[in-house]
C-alpha cells in the first residue's frame, strides 16, 4: 500500500503537537489542509487514526502508523549518510523508552551527542521498558538486565547504583531502635509508582521479605531526593543524585554498604539498528562515563 508522505507527516505532527492548529503551524500549512490530509489517510487505511480532543490522541492504528513514518525517516537518514547525500532539513525523530532515573542521571548527555535527532521519550520502569519494544511502540529502550527482546540487539551498559537513604532526623525518629522488621514495617518509605520494586528488593535482601510499610508515591527522581531530605520517608536513590547530600550529611544511608546495583542495557530493534548506530554509540559511550562497570 502506497501512503502519501504529506499525509503521514500531518499525522505525525498532529500526534506530536496535540492539535491540528499546532500541526499546521509546524508544517507551514493551514489547519484545513492538515484536516484534509488526516481524513484522506483515514479513508485510505479504513479506520480512525486520531481521537479529536484537547489534546488530540492517536488511536492504536494511528500511533503505529506514525511510528512507521518515523522509522522510515530514520532509515532515509541512514541512506543519506551512507551515500553522502544532502541531509533533509527536517530532523528525524526517535521514540524510545527509558526509566526516569536514567534520564535524571546520565541519558541527557547521550541525547546531546545526537544533535540531528529529535527524541520522543516514553518514561517507564526499567523492568517494564522492554514491553514497549515487544509491542513495537518504540524503536529502542533502556532496559533492565541482559536478556534481549526477540528481534532486538542488546548492548550492556553497566549498572546504576542505588542507596537506601533518609534524613538524619527521620532516622532518629523511626529507627532509634535499629533497622529491623518491626521498625521498617512502621516507617514510611518512598515509592516512584506501582511498578517500582527497588525498596522491596532492598528490604528482602537486607532485612526480611514480605514487608509492606506505609508509602508515599512520588513519580519524580528529583522529588525522591527532596522528599528523603525533608524527612517524608526513606527510599532508593541513585548514588549519583545524592552524593552531595550524603557528603554534606543532609542524607545518610540506612545501612552502609548495602548499595543495590541495577544492570541496564540498550536495546534496539534489529531492523532499525543500522539507522540508529550513531545513537547507540552515543548511549554506550555516555553510559561508560556514568554507570558502574562490574
Amino acid at each position: 500500500m502506497q501512503l502519501a508522505p504529506n499525509q503521514l507527516a500531518a499525522l505525525g505532527a498532529v500526534l506530536r503537537h496535540g492539535s491540528f492548529e499546532a500541526a499546521a503551524h509546524a508544517l507551514n500549512v493551514t489547519p484545513s489542509a492538515v484536516s484534509q490530509r488526516i481524513k484522506a489517510l483515514e479513508d485510505r487505511i479504513g479506520t480512525v487514526l486520531v481521537n479529536r480532543g484537547q489534546p488530540c490522541i492517536g488511536t492504536a492504528a494511528g500511533l503505529r502508523l506514525a511510528k512507521h513514518a518515523e522509522d522510515v525517516a530514520l532509515l532515509e537518514g541512514q541512506i543519506a549518510r551512507d551515500l553522502s547525500l544532502p541531509a533533509d532539513s527536517t530532523a528525524a525523530q526517535l521514540r524510545c523508552a527509558i526509566n526516569a532515573d536514567s534520564l535524571a542521571t546520565w541519558f541527557v548527555p547521550a541525547m546531546a551527542a545526537c544533535p540531528d535527532l529529535l527524541f520522543d521519550l516514553v518514561i517507564d520502569d526499567q523492568d517494564h521498558s522492554a514491553d514497549w519494544l515487544r509491542r513495537g511502540e518504540v524503536s529502542a529502550a533502556v532496559t533492565h538486565g541482559s536478556k534481549a527482546v526477540t528481534g532486538c540487539d542488546l548492548f550492556e551498559l553497566g549498572a546504576l547504583r542505588y542507596v537506601a537513604t533518609a534524613s538524619p532526623a527521620y532516622l532518629d525518629r523511626y529507627f532509634a531502635a535499629g533497622i529491623n522488621v518491626a521498625t521498617l514495617s512502621a516507617a514510611p518509605c518512598l515509592i516512584f509508582n506501582a511498578k517500582d520494586a527497588l525498596q522491596r528488593f532492598w528490604m528482602e535482601r537486607h532485612v526480611a521479605p514480605g514487608l509492606t510499610p506505609p508509602a508515599h508515591f512520588l513519580p519524580s527522581s528529583q522529588a525522591f531526593v527532596d522528599a528523603a531530605r525533608a524527612g517524608l520517608g526513606w527510599g532508593m536513590n541513585p548514588l549519583s543524585l545524592v552524593e552531595e547530600e550524603l557528603a554534606s550529611g543532609h542524607l545518610v544511608e540506612l545501612l552502609p554498604g548495602t548499595a543495590l546495583d541495577v544492570p541496564l542495557g540498550w536495546q534496539v530493534s534489529r531492523v532499525m539498528a543500522p539507522a540508529l548506530a550513531p545513537v547507540t554509540r552515543a548511549v554506550v559511550e555516555t553510559a561508560r562515563q556514568y554507570l558502574i562497570r562490574n
